[in-house]
């Protein structure tokens, strides 16, 4: 007898935190007391950014442990990463020779410095897990806190960066750098050669 009162109060205690948790009769609110963002540094870029890649790769990761099988230790996860790589040419590393007018002021010969890759953007409202398989034990380890996804996303922007070097981006800007430059400058009245090195 004593058992079931017992038993009939923690039910009544708990039905009345899920009842007092769903409703909340005095309400909540959240206080932001956060300071104002602060500039800390200013700088001046030269950087053309003239081309721009969208980049999506599946990361398929194990860990194993050795002489434990699979079902009680190990990892193995699917992981969707997304993000963008820049290409820009920066006209701050333009040499002395880099721009030459002809002596008659008609011609612009200009010498492009080679373009190159920014570090990956990694977009983490579209990278995700996708699946994931876990021995027992990490399962346990699991349950003390939130999953450490911060090496795939290392291991992302790894491929990402690789795939980027190996894309025509590099190109892409090279070309888009010279179109500009020489469109501004034949609209000035200029006749233009472009030279890379």
């Amino acid at each position: 007898m004593r058992g079931a009162l017992v038993a009939a109060f923690f039910l009544l205690l708990g039905a009345t935190l899920f009842v007092f948790g769903q409703f909340k009769p005095f309400g909540d609110a959240s206080i932001d007391r956060s300071q104002p963002a602060m500039l800390k540094s200013v700088r001046d870029l030269s950087q053309f950014h003239a081309a721009a890649g969208e980049f999506q790769v599946v990361l398929d990761i194990e860990h194993d442990v050795k002489w434990v099988p699979a079902p009680l230790a190990g990892e193995r996860t699917l992981f969707v990463a997304a993000g963008s790589v820049n290409a820009y040419v920066d006209f701050g590393t333009l040499k002395d020779d880099g721009l030459i007018v002809s002596p008659d002021g008609k011609t612009v010969e200009l010498r492009l410095p080679k373009p190159q890759l920014d570090k990956p953007n990694m977009h983490h409202d579209r990278s995700y897990v996708f699946s994931q398989e876990r021995g027992l034990i990490n399962d346990l380890q699991a349950l003390a806190g939130p999953p450490d996804v911060q090496r795939f996303y290392i291991a992302g922007e790894a491929k990402i960066a690789e795939a980027a070097r190996q894309s025509e981006l590099l190109k892409r800007a090279e070309d888009n750098t010279r179109v500009m430059l020489t469109g501004m400058l034949q609209s000035l009245g200029f006749q233009v050669k472009v030279l890379t090195d």
